[in-house]
């Protein structure tokens, strides 16, 4: 998620801090889903840290290898269920953004199986980390994933969660072009991103 191990240790130490205090606000427990995701993002980059210290011989290969498979069971199965579920519940559960939470789950159940089938790779490219997973239908699953993390955020009734997609979506879109032009990751600043607007939103005096 960041351009070497030394960011994704200092970002992700920084973002767990801050899923830390968004779980300390948790007023109601329909919060508790989309509050943790911060730390999610969090663990999700000290994990990375150790993919690059294995890339470059610093930690054993048992390690790394644990560590690219934690990485790609929090970046794909993990959020595709993590992130309907939590925007469904922080709106007080509507039927209209129960089918993403629907999507989620089905588009968890194949990551899973590829992840867990192995194996999970990681090559150095540039100042990106470049994984890959055996998946079958990449594609219709990639689509799948995108309208299930983003959807029932542009969509929920809640105004801040509604901004939150809208910043996410912009900044994902941002960190792709980054990566595939110039070979440089910087999914750890839109993790930082979307820690900050979720501590807004916990934050808030009242309401979802």
């Amino acid at each position: 998620m960041c351009w070497s191990a030394q960011a994704d240790l200092l970002i992700g130490a920084a973002v767990s801090g801050l899923g830390v205090v968004c779980l300390s606000r948790v007023r109601h427990r329909r919060q508790l889903p989309l509050a943790a995701l911060p730390l999610v993002l969090g663990l999700h980059q000290l994990l990375e840290a150790v993919v690059w210290f294995g890339e470059e011989g610093r930690v054993g290969s048992g390690a790394a290898g644990l560590a690219r498979v934690g990485w790609a069971l929090i970046a794909m199965p993990l959020l595709a269920v993590l992130v309907p579920v939590g925007a469904w519940r922080a709106a007080g559960r509507p039927r209209r953004l129960l089918g993403f939470v629907v999507l989620g789950l089905a588009t968890a159940v194949p990551l899973t199986v590829a992840v867990l089938a192995g194996p999970v790779t990681a090559t150095v490219d540039g100042h990106t980390l470049e994984y890959a997973v055996g998946i079958r239908f990449a594609p219709l699953l990639l689509a799948a994933y995108l309208v299930a993390t983003l959807g029932p955020l542009l969509l929920n009734p809640v105004p801040e969660l509604r901004r939150l997609g809208w910043w996410v979506g912009a900044a994902a879109v941002l960190c792709a072009v980054l990566w595939r032009t110039a070979f440089v990751s910087t999914w750890c600043a839109l993790a930082a991103l979307a820690s900050v607007l979720v501590l807004r939103w916990v934050r808030r005096p009242a309401g979802p």
